[in-house]
């Protein structure tokens, strides 16, 4: 039985690296141009800091999430955030574009490993009735790391150069290293008498890279047979798992478990929906309302902002009212920002384009915690580490599928052109197109919520097994 200051420790570590990972991802991204720059990079290259990092992450997510099931979600979580620091001091010093994105590389794989952990240590130490609080937490924290590393990212870069980036985060991870260890008491290994499926994890890791350059290649023909070859291995890695003895991905959990089955399929279709929103908006403030780039950042901070305030919140309230409830109206609230944002026009108001983002960033905020904790309350506790993956890998396949669709549609309306003033038209069009199609894509995510059943109210039991969460 933890005692309430274990609690409070793994809270703060959990936190403290929720914040981390997203803001030097962020941060990192600002730093493209001077680190291209500093090592005569290419365009291609670049592009690959960032993929590669995410490619990595991707391919370990469930197989993480097991491995904590067998050996321990705390232990885990520790190499993963040592593995991250030592990547990130390698990135600093990296005296290539070839060391630096091997070093991305073992950084992605800390990043898998505090991913699939982080909300099943949370689900494993705290009661339900207050899981959706401290998911809410925790999800604040993401939030603010994502609207704090393109500001303060800039500042650094400008002050200090990229490297600096990179060097920021060491204080925070060997802190939270230390603490964890020294802290935080049990591990939680809830599966220990199960084992890793290697063969599974081979098949689902080239899935996951397959679908991943796939989609990166949208709209060229050449993605079609590399999508097609993910696809494929993605069937294979269902088969392999439906007659495995000790799957990676227990597909029981999914059967008969509607709250479960709907929760992972409304958390899919809102990243699909909404992860493109900061890259598009970006682009039309700095094109079409002429914004710099440091204004436009401050236009798009509205969002974040409102999500860190009231995740706490609405994880709070879950605690209280069916999570569908909670999730459901957050994913309206965000049909209706992205209906507000398909109304676009080179003569927008700023206050019409800020209040769409925090209409935007309110349904975030309502949806997610709910969310989250809908989910991991619907599995039994052995599988907490595959289920904290796998809200990990919807965020990345969802990410995926929008930016896809993004691409798709700046071919169609703009071709291979640059966006210039001669095409502004066009990609107004395709911009509203892309609003249009996720505000759609995001009302049927309205009914997948609404769909998913009663989850566990604050107090209630924990149940035996999933069926008896339908």
């Amino acid at each position: 039985m933890e005692t309430a200051a274990s609690r409070r420790a793994a809270l703060i570590a959990v936190t403290v690296m929720s914040f981390a990972v997203p803001f030097m991802l962020s941060g990192v991204n600002i730093g493209l141009p001077a680190l291209g720059a500093e090592f005569s990079a290419s365009a291609i290259t670049l592009t690959w800091v960032t993929t590669i990092y995410s490619l990595a992450t991707a391919v370990l997510l469930l197989p993480c999430g097991k491995l904590a099931d067998i050996h321990g979600r705390k232990r885990v979580f520790i190499i993963g955030v040592a593995l991250y620091t030592v990547a990130s001091a390698l990135c600093a010093l990296a005296p290539s574009s070839a060391t630096l994105l091997a070093a991305r590389v073992v950084q992605g794989f800390g990043a898998a490993m505090i991913f699939a952990t982080s909300t099943a240590i949370l689900t494993s130490i705290y009661p339900a009735s207050d899981r959706g609080r401290v998911l809410g937490i925790n999800t604040a924290a993401v939030y603010l790391g994502l609207s704090a590393g393109p500001f303060l990212g800039g500042l650094i870069v400008g002050a200090l150069g990229w490297r600096a980036v990179f060097w920021l985060n060491l204080p925070l991870t060997v802190l939270t290293l230390l603490f964890t260890l020294t802290q935080v008491h049990g591990d939680w290994a809830d599966s220990p008498d199960d084992t890793l499926d290697l063969p599974g994890s081979l098949i689902y890791a080239a899935a996951v890279v397959a679908l991943i350059v796939g989609f990166g290649q949208l709209p060229h023909l050449r993605a079609v047979p590399i999508i097609a070859l993910g696809l494929v291995a993605g069937y294979a890695f269902l088969r392999q798992e439906g007659r495995c003895a000790s799957p990676v991905l227990d597909l029981g959990i999914f059967r008969g478990n509607r709250v479960f089955t709907m929760s992972s399929l409304a958390a899919l279709v809102n990243y699909a929906a909404t992860a493109s929103i900061a890259y598009l908006m970006s682009l039309y403030l700095q094109y079409i309302q002429s914004l710099t780039a440091a204004q436009a950042g401050l236009v798009l901070v509205a969002q974040p902002i409102v999500q860190t305030v009231f995740s706490p919140l609405a994880g709070r309230l879950s605690d209280r009212v069916q999570a569908r409830y909670v999730a459901s109206l957050g994913m309206a609230f965000t049909v209706a920002g992205l209906a507000m944002l398909t109304a676009l026009s080179a003569d927008t108001t700023l206050a019409y384009i800020i209040a769409a983002l925090v209409v935007l960033g309110f349904g975030f905020a309502l949806f997610s915690s709910p969310n989250v904790s809908a989910l991991m309350g619907a599995v039994p506790r052995r599988h907490y580490g595959v289920a904290s993956g796998l809200v990990a890998a919807m965020r990345t396949f969802g990410q995926m599928v929008s930016m896809g669709t993004v691409m798709i549609l700046f071919t169609v309306f703009m071709g291979s052109a640059q966006i210039t003033p001669e095409v502004y038209g066009a990609f107004l069009t395709s911009t509203r197109t892309a609003f249009v199609i996720s505000a759609v894509l995001c009302a049927f995510g309205v009914f997948a919520s609404m769909a998913r059943g009663r989850n566990l109210l604050a107090g209630a039991p924990e149940a035996a097994g999933p069926a008896e969460r339908t």
